[in-house]
């Protein structure tokens, strides 16, 4: 190990139990980081600030100015450069005598294999199921150990996959736990329900520190004879914040780990779209499309002092920005009650954020109008088309 080095990791090397061994497998690891955003970033931090020899870094997308409250390798000045160059600049500039290798490409059913092949261990730090089921999937095909977080809201969790066992085998995979991947309209993006920054730097980091015990063999992983499959659940409103709870063994049915061969084949066949239940929506998209019973931003323009016009956002999404004189009605609020929420004899114009819970909304207080329907109209592409359209200085968030 160069004299450098002694230097730069004495801290950790002088603890109980790690010493130069536990530094020198870390300097060997190749890990891989799928996800260069809120989980990924603090995870990659730490792991090439420990010294993990070798890091991999799985991401499609480009930095954007939305991602710098929690994505925190990114850089104002990184804004549209490939997330996995970005991070990997910014790990440079942290520890220089690590390798670090970008991959800008999504995972999908023919690059998982030969990408995750030549790495020790995987973490999962994506935001989607359709994803997480391959990775899974892929490490067991492999026989890697997948460090798995997810972070929404103010919550998070974090377990292990695939951990090898004192009985020779190994532990659940991820579907094990989720046999039945969550139905679409159950599941938030950070876009749409948020995510509070630290708590994805709580759940990256303790990823990072994860793969470090399970490369140094540090704690609960110093020998399979004391590793024990558990789901870590974090609430940072919670009281306790964090909760461990211990996880049921492999499934014997289960398609990827209950039988040899069947993660690798559901891998090849690549049908984990359609099994998440297609496509994602695209909620901008929907919003915009058009109908007899929706009107443009340019007619709500015209008309806004003449017609009553409905917030359905949150009341939290409202106090950020709304249209001067909008009544804020939450979606839910009004579903409860729709007639309560009408002007009467006035028309109503409906509006969101995008476009699409505005639909919903309007669609109840036509059904309880009955004849009077045509009276209430829902605005195409919401407060965005507002600002795109009609007044750039509208805050968009």
């Amino acid at each position: 190990m160069p004299l450098e080095d002694y230097k730069r990791y004495g801290r950790q090397m002088i603890l109980e139990d790690f010493g130069l061994p536990a530094q020198l497998k870390l300097r060997s690891a190749r890990v891989l980081v799928v996800g260069a955003g809120g989980l990924g970033c603090p995870a990659l931090q730490y792991l090439a600030a420990a010294g993990v020899g070798t890091i991999g870094i799985v991401d499609p997308d480009d930095v954007d100015v939305s991602n710098l409250h929690r994505q925190v390798l990114h850089t104002s000045a990184r804004q549209g450069w490939p997330k996995a160059l970005s991070a990997k600049a910014a790990l440079e500039a942290i520890n220089p005598t690590l390798y670090i290798i970008p991959h800008i490409t999504s995972l999908n059913s023919t690059n998982a294999l030969p990408i995750i092949s030549s790495y020790d261990i995987v973490l999962d730090c994506t935001d989607n199921p359709a994803t997480r089921y391959l990775i899974s999937d892929a490490c067991i095909a492999l026989d890697k150990s997948l460090v798995s977080g997810a972070a929404i809201r103010y919550d998070g969790q974090l377990s292990v996959y695939n951990l090898p066992l004192q009985s020779g085998g190994r532990g659940p995979c991820y579907r094990c736990l989720w046999p039945t991947p969550p139905k679409q309209e159950e599941i938030g993006t950070c876009e749409e329900v948020g995510v509070l920054g630290p708590v994805t730097g709580v759940i990256g980091v303790l990823q990072a520190q994860t793969a470090i015990q399970l490369v140094a063999e540090l704690g609960p992983y110093a020998s399979s004879e004391t590793a024990t499959p558990t789901l870590l659940i974090f609430s940072a409103l919670g009281s306790p914040m964090f909760r461990s709870l211990k996880v049921r063994p492999r499934r014997k049915d289960c398609p990827a780990c209950g039988r040899e061969g069947g993660a690798r084949e559901l891998v090849e066949r690549g049908e984990y779209v359609a099994f998440c239940g297609g496509v994602r929506e695209d909620l901008e998209a929907t919003g915009k499309r058009d109908g007899e019973e929706r009107v443009g931003v340019e007619v709500l323009e015209a008309r806004r002092g003449e017609v009553d016009v409905l917030d359905v956002r949150s009341k939290e999404e409202f106090s950020i920005c709304h249209l001067p004189g909008a009544r804020n009605v939450p979606l839910g609020t009004l579903i409860r009650d729709p007639l309560a929420q009408l002007s009467p004899g006035k028309e109503t114009y409906v509006v969101c954020k995008l476009g699409n819970d505005s639909q919903v909304a309007a669609c109840a207080l036509r059904t309880v109008l009955g004849a009077d329907a045509d009276r209430v109209k829902d605005v195409v592409g919401g407060l965005r088309a507002w600002s795109t359209e009609v007044d750039p200085s509208f805050p968009m968030y």
